[in-house]
């Protein structure tokens, strides 16, 4: 199986080429979607965030209200840390559960979208690496579009995440995203070709056909190996 490691920043368009991935019948574990589960109501996330920063996070219907957590911890960097060592053990665990599903229905090639990827040191696990990237200005404007906040707010959001250059020097493949979406398009359907070429040696063991194959292998061996020994 191959894991393609998916990251960006926030506005960067990473959920944009998320999509298209899903669009061309590629397969994508959503760290998003997982921890929006292990912050649902009664879930193990959701406990620990209720019992850290108590329940004026919470909605009227006792759910978390994502939004007004947001804001705490995108202007407080110590909450911020809080929050991820909070989730982590959840997201972690939904992530594997996710992938581990994917890997028994036969998925060659799957893609994990993970906003925190080299800072959850989950990178290790993936290859190859693609950066959504797009310069600051732009990132900026974007982001004070999407969600009608101003500059300093914004600011705020960008400078709570890893600086997207770095991200970009520790990426196989750098997506530039500062054009149009007809520019982004045309430079997905390159990095389309690369990630759905053939899988190497490794990734084809660690599939679950390879994983078929070794086992047959081995009974094969083990049934060959007993005629021989009958006979002796």
């Amino acid at each position: 199986m191959r894991i393609v490691g998916l990251t960006g920043g926030i506005s960067s368009g990473k959920s944009t080429v998320s999509n298209l991935f899903k669009s061309h019948d590629i397969p994508v574990v959503d760290a998003d979607i997982v921890a929006r589960d292990v912050l649902k109501k009664g879930a193990g996330g959701y406990k620990r965030v209720v019992a850290a920063f108590g329940e004026d996070i919470l909605q009227a219907n006792g759910e978390v209200d994502r939004p007004k957590l947001g804001q705490i911890v995108f202007s407080d960097p110590g909450k911020r840390q809080l929050l991820n060592r909070l989730l982590a053990p959840f997201i972690s665990s939904g992530i594997f559960w996710e992938i581990l599903k994917l890997w028994l229905k036969g998925c060659k090639v799957i893609v994990l979208d993970i906003p925190l990827l080299f800072e959850a040191k989950m990178d290790k696990w993936t290859k190859p690496i693609i950066v959504v990237w797009v310069d600051t200005e732009t990132q900026l404007q974007r982001l004070m579009a999407r969600d009608r906040i101003n500059e300093e707010a914004a600011r705020n959001r960008t400078n709570a995440q890893m600086a997207l250059d770095l991200k970009r020097s520790k990426a196989d493949i750098v997506i530039d995203n500062s054009g149009t979406l007809e520019d982004l398009e045309e430079q997905f359907q390159k990095v389309l070709v690369q990630v759905t070429k053939p899988l190497t040696w490794t990734e084809f063991w660690l599939s679950r056909q390879g994983a078929f194959s070794a086992l047959a292998s081995i009974i094969i061996g083990v049934v060959v190996g007993k005629n021989v020994l009958g006979k002796l």
